[in-house]
C-alpha cells in the first residue's frame, strides 16, 4: 500500500508539474507576445518621430521659402510683390522721412538750355506796343538781347520715298523699245531703306515693343503701313548688319583686365534655353545657348583673361580662383536667409551678416576717400579672420543648408577679397545683374524667341545697344550706318572706338 501510495504521490506531483510547466509556458507565450506588440510599438513611434523630424524639417524649409524676397535670395526685385519688404525685414527698414516728395528747398534745380538760334525752324517776335514811361508810340526794333522762350514739338511726320524708275525708250531709227535694266548695285532689294530697318530694329530689338506694336507705332507716328512678315524680315537684315559688331564687342570684353557675367533663363518657342552676359566698363555682349553647362559656355569666355566678377556657381570653374571676384550681394542675400531662422543657423547667420556689414562699411569709406587702398586692406584683415572662422564654425556645425553653404563659400576664399587689392574690382556682380536686367524684362513681356534667328538679333542688337551707349555713340545712327555698309558692301563702322556723340 505504502508503494501505491508513493507511486500516487509522484503521479500526482508530475501532473502539478506539468501544469506549472504548461502554466509557465503560457506565461512566457503571453510575455512573448507582449514584447513583440512593444516592440511593434517601439518601432511604430520611432518611425513617428521620425516622420516628425521630417515634417519639422519640411516645414521650416517651407517658411524660409516663404520669407525670401529679393533681399534674402537670388529672386528679382520683380518677384516681391506690391508693398512687399525692401529692406529685407523690419529691421533694416528706413524711418519714414517727414520730407515732402520732390525737390527739396534750396537744391539746384534742372532746367531745359535754350537751343542755339541758328537751329530754331522758326521766330514769332513781340514787340512792347507803347513805351512804360511816355506812353508813346514805339517802333518795332529787333534786339539783340531779347527775352528768349522756346518750344519744342513734332511736325509733317511723313515717310520718305525714293522712286527708282527703268525707262523703256524706243528707238528711233529701228523702233525697237528697250528698257533700262536691272541693277543690283544700283537699285536695293529692300523695299525699306536703312534708316527705317534702323528704326525698327530700335523699336522691338532695344525698347522691347512687340512686332504689332511696333506696326501700330510705325502707322500713327509716320502714316507707315507695314506687314509683321516684313518686320520680321528688317530684324533678319538688321541682325546681319550687325554681326561684326557683335564680334568687336567680343573681343573687347575677351581682353578686358575686369570683366562681369552673369546669366539668365531664356525661351525659344517654349524650350529653356540659357541667356549669358559679360560685361566690362566699355562693352556688353550677350549671348544664348542651348543649355547653361560649363562645357557649352566656356567657349563664349575666350582666352581667360583679366579678372572674373560673378556668383559662386560651378560652372566658373574653369576661372583661376586667384584672378575671380565672389559677388558679396549674394553673400549677402544668403546671410540674411540664415539669420531668419531659428537655433544655431540663425546665429550663425547674425555673426556672418555682422562681418559683412563692416566689410560694405570699409568699401563705402573707400569709395568716398575716406580711406586709402593700403587703410581698407589694414582695416579689413581682422574682419576677414573673423569672418572665415565664422564660416569654419558653420561648415564644422553640420546644419541642413547653412553648413554645406558654408563650406562652398570657404573654398572660395582665394576669390572672397580681390577688390581689396585689386584697382576697378567691385565687391558685388551689380553691373552685369544691372545689364541683364532689360533681357529679362524683354523675356517676361515676350516669353522669349521662337527661332535661332530671333536669337542671334536679340543678342546682337542688345550687344550693340549697351555697348555703343558705353561708348558715347548714337544707337539709332550707328544701327543705321551699319546696315547701309552692309547693303553697299562697304567696310562697317566701328562699335569700339571714338565716340560720335557727346
Amino acid at each position: 500500500m505504502a508503494g501505491g501510495d508513493g507511486v500516487v504521490e509522484q503521479l500526482g506531483a508530475d501532473a502539478r508539474i506539468a501544469a506549472l510547466e504548461a502554466a509557465l509556458a503560457d506565461s512566457n507565450a503571453r510575455l512573448a507576445e507582449r514584447d513583440a506588440r512593444l516592440a511593434e510599438r517601439d518601432a511604430k513611434l520611432t518611425e513617428l518621430v521620425d516622420q516628425i523630424a521630417k515634417l519639422v524639417a519640411q516645414v521650416e524649409k517651407l517658411n524660409e521659402q516663404i520669407r525670401q524676397n529679393s533681399k534674402n535670395s537670388h529672386r528679382p526685385p520683380s518677384s516681391d510683390g506690391p508693398g512687399a519688404d525692401s529692406g529685407g525685414g523690419s529691421s533694416n527698414k528706413k524711418p519714414k522721412s517727414d520730407r515732402k516728395r520732390g525737390g527739396q528747398k534750396g537744391h539746384r534745380g534742372s532746367h531745359r538750355q535754350l537751343v542755339p538760334s541758328e537751329l530754331v525752324d522758326a521766330f514769332i517776335d513781340f514787340f512792347p506796343d507803347v513805351c512804360l514811361g511816355c506812353a508813346c508810340e514805339l517802333p518795332r526794333t529787333l534786339d539783340a538781347d531779347a527775352r528768349r522762350h522756346q518750344q519744342l514739338d513734332l511736325r509733317d511726320h511723313r515717310p520718305y520715298v525714293t522712286e527708282f524708275r527703268r525707262h523703256e525708250v524706243e528707238c528711233s531709227k529701228c523702233g525697237v523699245l528697250s528698257r533700262a535694266a536691272y541693277s543690283r548695285g544700283q537699285i536695293p532689294s529692300s523695299a525699306f531703306g536703312p534708316c527705317l530697318t534702323a528704326v525698327v530694329g530700335m523699336l522691338t530689338g532695344v525698347y522691347h515693343l512687340s512686332r504689332r506694336k511696333a506696326q501700330q507705332l510705325l502707322s500713327e507716328l509716320f502714316g507707315i503701313s507695314i506687314s509683321l512678315g516684313a518686320i520680321s524680315a528688317m530684324e533678319g537684315r538688321a541682325s546681319e548688319a550687325l554681326k561684326s559688331a557683335h564680334a568687336e564687342a567680343k573681343r573687347e570684353v575677351e581682353y578686358a583686365g575686369v570683366k562681369h557675367t552673369d546669366a539668365t533663363s531664356w525661351v525659344r518657342a517654349g524650350v529653356l534655353m540659357s541667356l549669358w552676359t559679360i560685361a566690362t566698363a566699355s562693352a556688353t555682349v550677350y549671348q544664348i545657348f542651348a543649355d547653361g553647362c560649363r562645357k557649352t559656355v566656356e567657349p563664349f569666355f575666350g582666352s581667360r583673361r583679366g579678372i572674373l566678377v560673378s556668383d559662386r556657381a560651378s560652372v566658373f570653374g574653369f576661372w583661376l580662383m586667384a584672378l575671380r571676384q565672389i559677388c558679396w550681394a549674394h553673400l549677402l542675400r544668403k546671410f540674411i536667409s540664415f539669420s531668419e531662422r531659428d537655433g544655431p543657423a540663425g546665429t550663425f547667420g547674425r555673426e556672418l551678416l555682422d562681418c559683412t556689414a563692416v566689410v560694405f562699411e570699409y568699401w563705402h569709406g573707400y569709395k568716398d576717400g575716406r580711406l586709402t587702398r593700403a587703410e581698407l586692406d589694414y582695416w579689413l584683415q581682422p574682419v576677414r579672420r573673423q569672418f572665415e572662422l565664422t564660416l569654419e564654425r558653420a561648415s564644422r556645425a553640420k546644419i541642413d543648408r547653412l553648413s554645406g553653404s558654408c563650406a562652398d563659400i570657404l573654398a572660395h576664399r582665394d576669390a572672397l577679397w580681390t577688390f581689396v587689392t585689386q584697382e576697378n574690382v567691385e565687391p558685388t556682380n551689380n553691373h552685369a545683374e544691372q545689364e541683364l536686367r532689360a533681357f529679362v524684362l524683354w523675356r517676361k513681356r515676350s516669353f522669349g524667341s521662337q527661332s535661332e534667328r530671333g536669337e542671334r538679333f536679340a543678342e546682337r542688337v542688345m550687344t550693340v545697344a549697351h555697348t555703343a551707349r558705353k561708348q558715347g555713340k548714337g544707337v539709332l545712327e550707328f544701327i543705321m550706318n551699319s546696315i547701309a555698309a552692309h547693303v553697299n558692301g562697304t567696310t562697317p563702322p566701328q562699335l569700339i572706338g571714338t565716340a560720335t556723340v557727346a
